[in-house]
């Protein structure tokens, strides 16, 4: 399993990668959605897992610029959102993606790192 993480507060990217790494996968971590889109662009990752709020755009931004490589089914089985705030409005354009969005703080690490791996439900 190849991870994209895309996650910018340092202490957070740093637990879930060596959590990840752990359980076999193999994880390369930014903190810039702008990075992010180049490193989906080029290679090849059976999961993005990606932070909303990035300091530099919105994790809908990166799944936009996503649409260039995958189509829409494969954005779906791609992509994990993750954050703190998931209102409605979050939720509704999550799901014009088809993209699972995991809250922070996670309730059960363990859970919620096998949806990372092997995907889940489209809201946890």
């Amino acid at each position: 399993m190849n991870i994209l993480l895309v996650e910018d507060e340092l202490l957070l990217q740093k637990s879930l990668k060596k959590l990840l790494e752990k359980k076999g996968a193999t994880v390369k971590v930014t903190t810039s959605g702008r990075e992010a889109i180049n490193l989906l662009l080029n290679e090849n990752f059976n999961r993005i897992v990606c932070d909303l709020m990035l300091q530099d755009i919105s994790g809908f931004n990166v799944i936009e610029e996503a649409k260039k490589k995958y189509t829409l089914l494969e954005i779906s089985n791609l992509f994990i959102i993750m954050t703190a705030y998931s209102s409605k409005q979050v939720l509704d354009k999550a799901d014009t993606y088809g993209c699972k969005v995991i809250s922070k703080p996670f309730e059960d690490i363990n859970h919620t790192l096998s949806l990372f791996i092997e995907g889940g439900l489209n809201y946890e």
